[in-house]
């Protein structure tokens, strides 16, 4: 669910693009010059923002990138189990399981608040208020 579109050219770094079906912050972006007989060329690397996986991809310049709608949202620990951490919504008072990576989990305790994204059915923990 994109509210937007983006040119190659326009994927800066620090921006938010769709590879894949896949959420991810652009880290890098290299435009090549166009030629006799082409267009310019764009190098993007990025790294998907739920998976951390590092995506190289090279497009046309005028090649056009979704740009994902994700939502910032607060939420309180109440608690965690091996890698699952139950939260409730701070908001609508929903509560969720999320997955929990290894360097945020030693800083996160029961009743801690915490910021986390969602998008398209995905959350993650980003980190602890």
């Amino acid at each position: 669910m994109a509210y937007k579109l983006i040119t190659g050219h326009d994927a800066k770094p620090g921006s938010y693009i769709m590879v894949n079906n896949e959420e991810c912050v652009v880290k890098s972006q290299d435009i090549s010059k166009t030629g006799k007989h082409g267009a310019s060329k764009a190098r993007i690397e990025a790294i998907g923002v739920f998976d951390g996986k590092k995506r190289v991809i090279a497009v046309p310049g005028h090649e056009r990138f979704e740009v994902p709608m994700i939502n910032k949202l607060k939420g309180q620990v109440i608690s965690i189990q091996d890698n699952k951490a139950s939260l409730m919504d701070l908001e609508s008072f929903e509560t969720f399981d999320v997955s929990v990576d290894d360097e945020i989990k030693a800083e996160l305790h029961e009743g801690d608040n915490v910021e986390y994204w969602e998008s398209n059915g995905k959350r993650i923990i980003k980190r602890k208020s």
